[in-house]
């Protein structure tokens, strides 16, 4: 029987190693036993999670011997031991072996031409990636020049340096820096490379004749020299102002001459090329000036148009010249006369931009623009609406435009309303005004006023009165008479408006499924009133009108209800009806019952039957027909009265609004003497009200 106690891992002789010192990683398994008994034990031993070292052994100790360390060896250590099919592990440990091999650096050129390119190698013998090399080019003087480059899987980097003009003597050297669990750690510096530079040509000569000092007129030659290895693919440019004046190939020469004038002074440069090598030479070359530039001046720079203009051209302290006067265009300069004075009587096409020029000695000099402007007086403008007619809504704004047809630009525009400047517009032929502060006395007194730089003076517009439009306030609708109508009688519907200015569109509309427009009008009235002549059943329901003027604003009333009944004339037909329907139901009603009495009593009865016959036949007794046009039972009258009445009394809005129908009774009188039947017909109009009930 054994079990683990722990697996313990060590190093010797520190966890932090210098590098090429020797280096031994221990991992020891601390074991129990029952008895002394052999135990084999496998142990492994792991580096950031890679296996480094594997053993077998009885003992209880396993070492790792690193005879010379390098900083690779860095990392986190760990071990685990197995024995008997039981398994330990071991904490982990960080070694940390300081210092970096030296590198090592090699140059493929001992010897080079200024241009060309040199190429170096550094390593870092037994060190592993990732690594970080640093080349550092050190010129005599001058602080050294350094390039970095990062190797992820080589323990080397190459760099190439290009040799620049003033390369003499060169030197260079790398390092080496790898990361980690601290910082970064770097190596020593390596051997330092020496590289000798040639120079292909030399720096190039500037010179000028004269070399002295240079007057405007004068002849001036420059020349440009160098000395060079080889003449092949040289080349020499001659430049000013990085503007090329010459350039020769394959020569070690350049010679450019030109007559001086002041704008040849300046900085002039040489420079000789060949290949990537570059050598420039600069030169500071003064003209003095032979005369000053010419100034041009006017009689008048603004002037009205058919005046008078004079120009003259000169030169401060010189005055034997020759000048010309000239006119600026897009097309190219106009020559108007060559001397000093130039007089014309102008019009509005010589505005424009004016020069002179000045020439001694070959030497052409310009004076400065001129601008001349002339001017034709302003028209009288015309101010108006935008819109086009001369009126504005309450509350809108209100644009104008003021115009002038003729006038030369800029012409500044002035707007007034009453007596008060709203607003002052430079433009060329018009200019807007917009007054968003609309009141409603605000009915005229715009104006405008036009004025440019001719010496006429200001033009002032015609008064515009413009109208102020109310917009419709608050309809309203009436009628007289008002709820409830006698059919065949005449309405009166009068409609009116709070405000708004007139005239006024009327419109009387009644509603149904859709809006029918019964009548419209205009009136210069804030009303009016529509007659509807001989009203009838079916002009009962809900009327309104709406009410618009020239705002475009449509406003509606609150809708009324008409009912149309009949006339009392007409009730009074049908009270008639329904007595008379009452009185035959009773006399059938005693007729019925007298004879009923006779069959019962026998003989005495139709004695009592004879002897009130004259009674009987003196009243009014309906007999039944046997045509089915007899009407009785005045019961039902009296019930549809009733229910008439109690509906009446009743009635709501569904009832106000019913439909009426109308139905013809023929109603059939017999003679009282019992003579043949004759038929009266009589037409009533009884009033049915369709209800929900």
């Amino acid at each position: 029987v054994f079990t683990f106690n722990g697996v313990e891992i060590k190093v010797r002789p520190y966890a932090e190693v210098k590098n090429g010192a020797p280096m031994s990683i221990i991992c020891h398994a601390d074991i129990s036993k029952n008895t002394d008994f052999k135990l084999k034990h496998n142990f492994t031993i792991f580096k950031d999670g890679k296996l480094v070292f594997m053993t077998v052994s009885d003992k209880a100790d396993a070492r790792y011997e690193i005879p010379v360390a390098r900083s690779s060896d860095t990392g986190d250590y760990e071990c685990t031991v197995k024995a008997g099919g039981k398994l330990g592990f071991s904490n982990s440990i960080y070694v940390w072996v300081t210092g970096m091999t030296k590198p090592i650096l090699t140059a493929d050129k001992g010897e080079v031409l200024e241009g060309e390119v040199v190429k170096l190698r550094c390593e870092l013998p037994e060190e592993v990636p990732p690594l970080e090399f640093f080349f550092r080019k050190i010129k005599t003087n001058s602080a050294p020049k350094e390039k970095r480059v990062p190797e992820q899987t080589q323990n080397f980097s190459e760099v190439e340096y290009y040799i620049e003009e003033g390369d003499d003597i060169l030197q260079f050297d790398c390092f080496g820096k790898r990361q980690v669990r601290s910082g970064w750690e770097s190596s020593q510096h390596s051997n330092k490379t020496l590289v000798t530079v040639k120079e292909p040509f030399i720096k190039p000569t500037l010179t000028t004749k004269p070399s002295g000092n240079v007057t405007e007129g004068d002849q001036i030659e420059f020349e440009c020299s160098t000395v060079v290895a080889q003449i092949r693919d040289i080349e020499i440019i001659f430049q000013k102002n990085r503007t090329i004046l010459n350039s020769v190939r394959d020569k070690e020469v350049l010679k450019y001459s030109t007559v001086a004038t002041q704008e040849d002074s300046g900085e002039y440069l040489c420079k000789v090329e060949q290949g990537a090598v570059s050598k420039t030479t600069k030169l500071n070359v003064f003209v003095s000036e032979l005369f000053s530039r010419p100034m041009l001046s006017a009689s008048m720079t603004k002037l009205d148009e058919n005046k008078d203009l004079i120009l003259s051209c000169s030169i401060n302290g010189f005055r034997r010249a020759n000048f010309s006067i000239i006119r600026k265009s897009s097309s190219g300069d106009i020559l108007l006369k060559s001397s000093r004075v130039f007089t014309t009587k102008v019009n509005v096409n010589d505005t424009g931009s004016y020069t002179c020029k000045a020439e001694v000695k070959g030497i052409v000099k310009e004076s400065k623009p001129v601008r001349i402007n002339v001017y034709a007086p302003v028209s009288k403008p015309t101010l108006s609406v935008i819109s086009g007619s001369p009126e504005v809504v309450l509350g809108k704004p209100l644009q104008l435009i003021c115009h002038s047809v003729m006038g030369t630009p800029p012409i500044t525009f002035t707007f007034y309303k009453g007596d008060e400047i709203k607003k002052n517009v430079t433009n060329d032929t018009y200019a807007m005004f917009l007054d968003e502060d609309i009141g409603l006395n605000d009915n005229g007194g715009y104006k405008c006023d036009a004025r440019n730089n001719h010496s006429s003076g200001v033009k002032t517009s015609n008064i515009l009165n413009v109208t102020v439009i109310v917009p419709i306030r608050d309809a309203s609708l009436g009628s007289v008479p008002y709820g409830e109508v006698e059919v065949g009688s005449d309405t009166a519907f009068l409609c009116s408006v709070k405000e708004g200015s007139w005239p006024i569109d009327f419109k009387f509309f009644k509603k149904t499924d859709h809006e029918v427009l019964l009548h419209e009008v205009r009136e210069y009235s804030d009303r009016t009133i529509w007659h509807k002549k001989t009203m009838k059943r079916k002009d009962t329901g809900t009327y309104y009108c709406m009410a618009s003027n020239r705002a475009s604003v449509d406003v509606r009333s609150r809708p009324i209800t008409i009912s149309v009944i009949l006339a009392a004339w007409q009730k009074g037909v049908i009270a008639a009806f329904v007595l008379t329907a009452m009185a035959g139901a009773g006399a059938v009603a005693l007729w019925w019952f007298l004879r009923k009495k006779k069959k019962a009593k026998g003989p005495s009865m139709e004695m009592s039957g004879s002897a009130l016959a004259p009674y009987l036949t003196s009243e009014k007794l309906p007999r039944q027909p046997s045509d089915g046009n007899y009407y009785s039972g005045s019961g039902y009258i009296e019930d549809n009265e009733n229910h008439m009445k109690s509906t009446d009394e009743s009635k709501g809005p569904d009832l106000e609004s019913a439909e009426v129908d109308y139905t013809e009774v023929e109603v059939s009188m017999l003679d009282p003497h019992r003579a043949p039947e004759q038929k009266g017909t009589e037409t009533v109009y009884s009033e049915i009200r369709k209800t929900n009930n």
